[in-house]
């Protein structure tokens, strides 16, 4: 019981199923990273799961947001969230940089990529600035943040539950989400495609490919 809240009474069952997973690992991220009023934050793959909610809390938090995507859809996507949108096939790391941060650096980086992008979110990041990730199983070189003195921070928002190590900060996210969504501050992005619990290996497919925006749902 710990581990979970009501839901907003503004959403959907569907919408609302769309908020958890990707709720609290954006939330543990930007909290662990400390991000806070009047920094630049930077999210990598603004229009997924994860990244969608980052970018709105980082914004709720006082941030000024920027999110990588590609596509016009995603790119718009990333807009409409309230992010400055750059397109990472198109721009450069030190292009990106430069032009919004005039060479200094994001103050934080929310990598939902992760793995070999952690080096394109170490080249980003801020000296003594903070890198978050939810996929860190990588062999990578650390030098770059090593030289920026850069806080790498993973999360790994299953924890308490195969752990039972505070499950109660679950359900006191998931009430602080709920407040924020029901104030019209944070919408769930659901992927447009619907699938039923026995089509649950197509969804995941589409998860897979790369294609979904937002969250996918699998309606039980």
């Amino acid at each position: 019981a710990r581990l979970i809240a009501k839901k907003p009474k503004s959403l959907s069952m569907r919408e609302a199923a769309a908020i958890p997973l990707v709720g609290i690992t954006a939330y543990e991220g930007l909290k662990r990273a400390g991000v806070s009023e009047g920094q630049k934050v930077l999210v990598h793959g603004g229009s997924g799961g994860v990244g969608h909610i980052g970018v709105q809390l980082a914004r709720e938090f006082g941030a000024d947001v920027y999110a990588t995507d590609s596509g016009d859809e995603r790119l718009s996507v990333v807009r409409a969230l309230g992010a400055e949108a750059i397109d990472f096939k198109a721009e450069s790391v030190e292009d990106y940089v430069a032009k919004h941060t005039g060479g200094t650096g994001f103050d934080a980086v929310l990598d939902t990529v992760g793995a070999g992008n952690l080096t394109n979110s170490f080249n980003a990041v801020a000296l003594n600035g903070h890198v978050a990730t939810t996929l860190a199983l990588a062999e990578l070189d650390l030098s770059p943040a090593h030289l920026k003195g850069a806080s790498l921070h993973v999360v790994f928002m299953l924890i308490p539950m195969l752990h039972d190590k505070d499950r109660a900060d679950h359900g006191a996210i998931l009430a602080e989400l709920a407040k924020l969504v029901d104030s019209g501050a944070l919408k769930p992005v659901v992927d447009e495609p619907q699938f039923t619990l026995e089509e649950v290996g197509a969804a995941y497919d589409r998860l897979a490919s790369g294609k979904a925006i937002g969250k996918v749902v699998v309606d039980v």
